[in-house]
């Protein structure tokens, strides 16, 4: 939200300057992101330009940007390691079209990177890849230190490219913590132990430490993807195999049950896996997802692809009776109350 807001500042006084009309702000995303960007939107006024996803393509690519991207767009914001099915967006092909559309319209929109799940793997098992600020249209990026930043929840990052991207108008100081304190956040009052523990985690392991963690996560991963593959029941999702997250979805043929059976029948079992319909236009697909953590070792991942092939055998014979969850719409009139 610092992020969006930091972009919304500086578009409007860019528009401001220019003697044109600044009160039409618009943020361009994929179908893929979190609910926090759709708050974003909502709560400071930011017509949503969201694009669809399409079946079998669950990022956001350049296929929609030549409808949604316009003079008042202030920010395009891309993934790394999105919530559905842990996959990155296309970043260079996105940076590459507001390039060529800067040349041919004169605005210049910039990128903002949602570390979402990636950010605290990329850097340390694809260093080689420019996702961040080597492309140099990102200004900001966000990250979850409570994903893969290995802490307790609750923690979060933004940093920007240059001091001058977060608009000082957003900046408020204070002196009545003694001295004086500059301070730029949603909330006031919270505790700081999530950051000591951050903190400790990057000195006591190390880049090299904190690689070894993951990679060992994702051979983990890949070791659940395998089973599930090779027990028939399902197709994968996430062509790519980066970050500790595997999303599958079950073959068509298996109609008596679906994720969402599995989900609940592999729950008796302690396990709690994800199911969810993906976003428009690729509703019709139910994904099932599991984010592997570093503190599963290869016999708990063993247990747990055995435990879902074990599900989906009984409700294979059994049948199940799981709808998807019907999502609260406070558009639609509720029944009247006598």
């Amino acid at each position: 939200m610092l992020a969006g807001l930091a972009h919304k500042w500086n578009w409007r006084e860019a528009r401001k300057r220019a003697g044109k009309d600044a009160t039409r702000p618009n943020m361009v995303t994929g179908g893929n992101v979190q609910i926090v960007w759709k708050k974003f939107l909502r709560y400071f006024d930011v017509e949503p330009r969201i694009a669809p996803l399409e079946v079998g393509n669950y990022r956001l690519t350049t296929k929609h940007l030549e409808e949604l991207v316009d003079e008042n767009t202030i920010a395009v914001v891309a993934i790394a390691g999105q919530t559905f099915t842990g996959e990155d967006d296309d970043f260079h092909e996105i940076h590459d079209w507001l390039d060529a559309y800067e040349k041919r319209s004169g605005h210049s929109v910039p990128m903002h990177i949602d570390g979402a799940s990636g950010a605290f793997v990329n850097p340390f098992l694809y260093p080689d890849d420019a996702w961040d600020f080597r492309l140099p249209r990102v200004q900001s990026i966000n990250a979850s230190g409570h994903k893969f930043g290995l802490v307790p929840p609750g923690l979060g990052w933004v940093v920007f490219r240059d001091r001058k991207v977060f608009h000082e108008d957003l900046m408020f100081y204070v002196n009545y913590l003694g001295g004086e304190m500059p301070t730029a956040t949603l909330n006031f009052s919270r505790n700081a132990f999530q950051i000591a523990y951050q903190y400790y985690v990057f000195l006591r392991l190390g880049f090299d430490g904190f690689a070894r963690i993951m990679q060992q996560a994702v051979k983990n991963t890949e070791l659940l993807r395998k089973l599930l593959l090779d027990s028939g029941f399902f197709t994968i999702m996430n062509d790519t195999q980066r970050i500790p997250v595997v999303a599958v979805t079950l073959k068509p043929e298996f109609q008596n049950f679906n994720e969402f059976d599995v989900s609940a029948k592999v729950r008796e079992r302690g396990w709690v896996i994800s199911a969810y319909s993906m976003p428009p236009n690729a509703q019709t697909v139910v994904s099932l997802r599991v984010v592997v953590r570093p503190h599963l070792n290869r016999d708990a991942i063993e247990i747990l692809g055995n435990d879902i092939i074990v599900a989906c055998q009984w409700l294979r014979e059994n049948g199940g009776n799981m709808k998807p969850p019907a999502l609260h719409d406070p558009h639609k009139s509720s029944p009247s109350k006598c």
